[in-house]
């Protein structure tokens, strides 16, 4: 029999109408126990994305009811799987799929037909209970606390499988991270570190630039025409790899700071999904255009042993978990660095 998708369970944070954050109210939901191979884990702290914005506002074509957010940790409250006992820290993989088609057998779980991302395409993590597949769930990393770890999830896989799968960063190159202060960029600057790069990135905040220096950023310039400063810190050589997820705003100047060579790896769009591309600019300077988006479950195991190895995520700001919508209205304005966290 096919394992469900996972199912949000008891008090849930439920999107209800295309409205923004105020569409979103608690709601009460029945709780059953785990089927074999599921685990029901009690949620201590769920994060908020961008995505979630999206969803609340009707921008993904995704239909209510929907309980929100891809990032959840918590403690294991029943088990019917071997592999998990009552009382684990867990936290969760941040993507469903099938399991079974030769993608997932290989894998590669973003190929997979049923490829879904938590509180998008299925029920999410804002909620009391979650029941879900044992296989979807890795030990918390000891030294990260409840909210540190359920900003993990989905924005530090997009980064870790842009910059080591796609890009392959390598100590000592320099990576340029446009948008760095939003969760996703805010990630990149610490894996980037975490690998023992360079890292450069973009503000369109001053108020902003020292916190990214804080965060580990070795150079942080304005968004606007930002390619001439990373020339100049480079002496002329460019970003070895640009992390780029702003899209149409800012993509013609990360083309213009890539190295001869270099590589531009890309998740989002959030400025515009059209962009005009100087092709010239591609092929006279031989630069590779990567596309990327979430990742595969090894590469989700991988990103915890990077935690248990010092990888710390920022948390921006915590909300009570019955005022998600103030939290959802202060993620709106992009006014954080790092990720927002309900606490349950």
């Amino acid at each position: 029999m096919q394992t469900p998708l996972i199912m949000s369970e008891g008090r849930c944070a439920v999107w209800e109408e295309p409205i923004g954050p105020a569409g979103v109210r608690i709601r009460e939901r029945a709780v059953s126990d785990p089927l074999p191979g599921q685990v029901t884990v009690r949620v201590r702290a769920a994060g908020l994305n961008h995505l979630d914005l999206w969803v609340v506002t009707g921008a993904q074509r995704v239909e209510p009811p929907r309980v929100i957010s891809a990032d959840g940790a918590g403690v294991v409250e029943a088990s019917g799987c071997d592999e998990w006992a009552v009382g684990d820290e867990v936290l969760f993989y941040p993507v469903s799929a099938c399991w079974r088609c030769e993608h997932c057998r290989g894998g590669q779980q973003v190929r997979c037909s049923r490829f879904a991302v938590l509180g998008e395409h299925s029920d999410g993590a804002a909620c009391e209970l979650v029941r879900l597949p044992g296989h979807a769930l890795r030990r918390k990393p000891a030294g990260l606390g409840w909210e540190e770890a359920a900003a993990m999830p989905l924005a530090y896989l997009t980064a870790w499988r842009m910059i080591v799968t796609r890009a392959g960063l390598k100590a000592g190159e320099t990576m340029l991270v446009t948008g760095g202060s939003g969760a996703v960029g805010t990630a990149a600057v610490l894996i980037g570190k975490h690998l023992g790069a360079r890292v450069l990135a973009t503000t369109r905040s001053k108020e902003k630039e020292p916190q990214l220096r804080a965060v580990g950023a070795d150079g942080v310039f304005s968004s606007s025409g930002f390619s001439r400063s990373v020339l100049d810190v480079t002496d002329g050589h460019g970003a070895d790899v640009v992390f780029e997820h702003v899209g149409a705003a800012t993509f013609d100047e990360s083309l213009r700071s890539a190295a001869f060579g270099g590589r531009v790896v890309t998740c989002g769009a959030t400025s515009g999904l059209v962009t005009p591309v100087n092709l010239p600019r591609v092929f006279v300077r031989q630069l590779e255009i990567l596309g990327s988006t979430a990742g595969n479950a090894e590469e989700f195991t991988d990103l915890v042993r990077a935690a248990d190895e010092g990888l710390r995520p920022v948390v921006a700001r915590t909300y009570p978990f019955a005022e998600v919508s103030d939290a959802l209205a202060f993620l709106d304005k992009s006014d954080q660095v790092g990720k927002v966290v309900l606490t349950m």
